[in-house]
């Protein structure tokens, strides 16, 4: 009797050790084709699979939708790395850091912005962020931020509509839809926990799609990109996680502009809202927001 329990306990730290020793399949960093109805032409967006997707067969892996801002847009097929340079896909790819998501980064096109911008007519694909085989890239320093902090107190003169600036993320409402579908067809995804964020004009447009779609999503994150009075209606009655994040510094997005919407689903009795305001960071806080372990470990709950 006392040999054959010997024996389990072996097997059964031999078992043990086989299981903690296997190792993890590493992430994959996919482009993925579709046909887009906003522009009529095929189109391309980045799929980022976690470690462990390939290894933990009955895993549902969460999921993030990540809305980049005006100067990651371009074509979807050889200016598609620029939206790698900022948001979850930069954290996880290229900062190799282990998030447990599947991230898809779709891409604006540029429609006449290129025109107006001139940071978008001069940048240059040799500043696209490049993963290492070994170790990690030092990050970009953040902008320089000359003003003076500031404190700001509401100022319910939105100058911008509900759905945003020009030519944002709304204009690829039917796409995104199409490329979240796609993704929970195809990947082992947990519909119940599918996240949303962007920064600035990706700000307005995880606004935008959080109202319009507040079924799809378990929680947002807008960043530098506040929310219009008009649009918080469905999400207060979805009691979706909000995070919202401006910086105190940002003169591109004021934050005095942020508190109409938010008072507002308030208001609308959601309770649960939350919004950061890093003082002394200009219109780039993202770069610490998106950082942070914090931040995942909040979508995570919801």
């Amino acid at each position: 009797m006392k040999l054959n329990i010997v024996f389990l306990a072996v097997i059964t730290m031999l078992l043990s050790f086989c299981q903690s020793s296997r190792e993890s399949s590493p992430e994959e960093l996919l482009r993925i084709s579709y046909q887009s109805e906003a522009t009529g032409e095929e189109r391309d967006y980045l799929l980022y699979l976690p470690k462990g997707y390939h290894s933990e067969p009955d895993k549902e892996w969460p999921v993030i939708l990540f809305l980049h801002g005006n100067g990651e847009r371009g074509n979807a097929k050889d200016e598609l790395d620029f939206v790698i340079s900022h948001g979850p896909m930069y954290e996880a790819w290229i900062q190799k850091r282990d998030l447990p998501f599947i991230i898809i980064h779709p891409q604006l096109p540029m429609y006449d912005r290129a025109e107006y911008d001139g940071y978008l007519r001069d940048r240059n694909p040799e500043n696209i962020p490049v993963r290492l085989d070994d170790g990690t890239p030092e990050r970009m320093q953040d902008f320089e931020t000359p003003q003076p902090m500031i404190g700001y107190v509401e100022n319910a003169e939105i100058p911008l509509p509900p759905q945003g600036p020009p030519n944002g993320w709304y204009r690829l409402e039917q796409d995104l839809l199409h490329i979240l579908d796609e993704t929970h067809a195809t990947l082992r995804t947990n519909p119940q926990k599918v996240y949303i964020t962007g920064l600035s004009y990706g700000g307005f447009g995880t606004w935008y799609m959080a109202s319009k779609h507040p079924d799809r999503f378990a929680a947002m994150v807008p960043v530098v990109g506040y929310g219009h009075p008009d649009l918080m209606v469905p999400i207060a009655e979805s009691q979706m996680g909000v995070w919202c994040f401006s910086g105190g510094r940002d003169y591109v997005v004021h934050p005095q502009y942020f508190y109409t919407g938010l008072n507002k689903l308030e208001e609308l009795g959601h309770r649960n809202v939350m919004y950061t305001i890093h003082a002394d960071m200009g219109h780039d806080a993202w770069t610490r927001v998106y950082k942070s372990d914090e931040l995942y470990e909040w979508l995570l709950k919801h």
